[in-house]
């Protein structure tokens, strides 16, 4: 079955200047029209053409970014905002339908124009919330289930949250804007508040759904069959020193590559388990894969041990150490948990290992709470770059709000 992507297969990275550029030239010609009262040139159309162009810009950089390093925060970012910039451009050419429909003059255009630019984050919202209720219904449903079979403990309730936030997000909005009353200076208030709420709302329903894209290509992608190094990440062992239904899962995904890349072209790989030992654990976890791979009938040469890392990063730093260390260096994957993959490879990529990942099953229950986290992970990390875009938005459906109110 042929490779819907193909990874590492581009030496440079994706650059969106050109949609910088289109972006300013849009902004300079939108405003020229608003100074002017153009009505030859129907603005909503103008913004429908380049929110079509920036959708097909942001997918041709999700592809290419995917090509030269899917595990990346642009990976999201490219996915997400492609998704945004689509639902801008339906909105924009629904205002060209109804103006061509029921005869809106050209000034009235432009006030629906300029007005669904300004409730775009609103309207995303609101088009997006059935799948917000079935993703918090069915987050629920699997955390409850999660802690009936693991007990209840604060990490096992974060879907549970993640969804009371993400729903009571979607009724706030839709309650606040139906009492809408007072002075003109208090529904730009009222205003100015609810867009630059829906805007950070955006951004978090946006790295969410980007979270799922990057991940669930990644996750479906199997490593090229031409690895010469297998790096498992380590997790809990049992008190006997046997790994974990988690850890084994892990270790029987990276198995049955070694074996099929034998079968398919013939290369052995070297197995490198990684992890070192707990202060509760009888062994490392790295020893404890090695003997569980031995059990296996995996010859003790085809393994090389990495028993000193305490977390996925220093999983990936070490494992590179230890591969580097043999002189033969060479091409990498890794196997860990389906949950785990995208962020994992995100901490090879951070140390300059260009390894391929490939996830485990996981029990159905497990599966959605453990992806929040790692959904939690990423909004923990890069803060600076997050809060520029942020701020970015904030300040833009600030800016267009009051443009949309100050217009004569």
């Amino acid at each position: 079955m042929p490779k819907l992507f193909r990874f590492d297969t581009r030496k440079t990275k994706p650059k969106i200047r050109a949609l910088a550029v289109i972006s300013s030239i849009t902004a300079a010609i939108v405003a020229v029209l608003l100074i002017t009262r153009a009505p030859l040139i129907p603005i909503a159309a103008v913004l429908c053409a380049y929110s079509l162009v920036a959708a097909v810009l942001l997918c041709v950089a999700f592809v290419q970014q995917i090509q030269y390093n899917p595990y990346s925060y642009n990976t999201i970012y490219y996915s997400a905002f492609a998704l945004l910039a689509l639902s801008q451009a339906l909105s924009q050419a629904l205002i060209i339908y109804l103006h061509t429909r029921d005869g809106m003059t050209d000034q009235s255009m432009v006030f629906a124009a300029i007005g669904s630019l300004m409730g775009s984050a609103k309207m995303y919202m609101l088009c997006s919330a059935p799948f917000i209720l079935l993703f918090s219904v069915a987050l629920c449903i699997s955390n409850i289930s999660l802690i009936r079979h693991e007990g209840f403990r604060f990490v096992n309730i974060l879907g549970i949250l993640l969804s009371i936030c993400m729903v009571g997000g979607e009724l706030f909005l839709f309650v606040s804007d139906m009492y809408v009353s007072g002075s003109v200076y208090q529904i730009i208030a009222h205003d100015l508040f609810t867009n630059t709420f829906a805007a950070l709302y955006l951004y978090v329903e946006c790295m969410l759904i980007g979270s799922i894209i990057a991940n669930i290509v990644v996750v479906t992608a199997e490593p090229d069959l031409d690895r010469d190094y297998l790096i498992i990440l380590g997790c809990g062992i049992r008190d006997d020193g046997t790994p974990m239904p988690l850890l084994a899962g892990r270790v029987d995904r990276a198995l049955a590559f070694y074996r099929k890349q034998i079968y398919q072209t013939g290369k052995v790989a070297t197995f490198v388990p990684s992890g070192g030992q707990g202060p509760d654990e009888v062994t490392s976890e790295a020893q404890s894969m090695k003997n569980y791979l031995m059990a296996k009938g995996v010859p003790e040469e085809h393994i090389l041990l990495e028993d000193r890392s305490t977390s996925t990063y220093e999983n990936m730093r070490f494992s590179k150490e230890v591969i580097e260390a043999t002189g033969r260096p060479g091409k990498v994957a890794f196997s860990t948990t389906n949950y785990h993959v995208f962020r994992g490879g995100i901490m090879a990529r951070r140390v300059k290992l260009r390894a391929q990942g490939m996830g485990a099953k996981t029990k159905w229950y497990f599966w959605p709470n453990a992806n929040v986290r790692e959904f939690v992970g990423i909004l923990a990390e890069h803060r600076l770059k997050q809060a520029v875009i942020i701020g970015s938005m904030v300040a833009f459906y600030a800016a267009i709000t009051l443009v949309y109110y100050l217009m004569p």
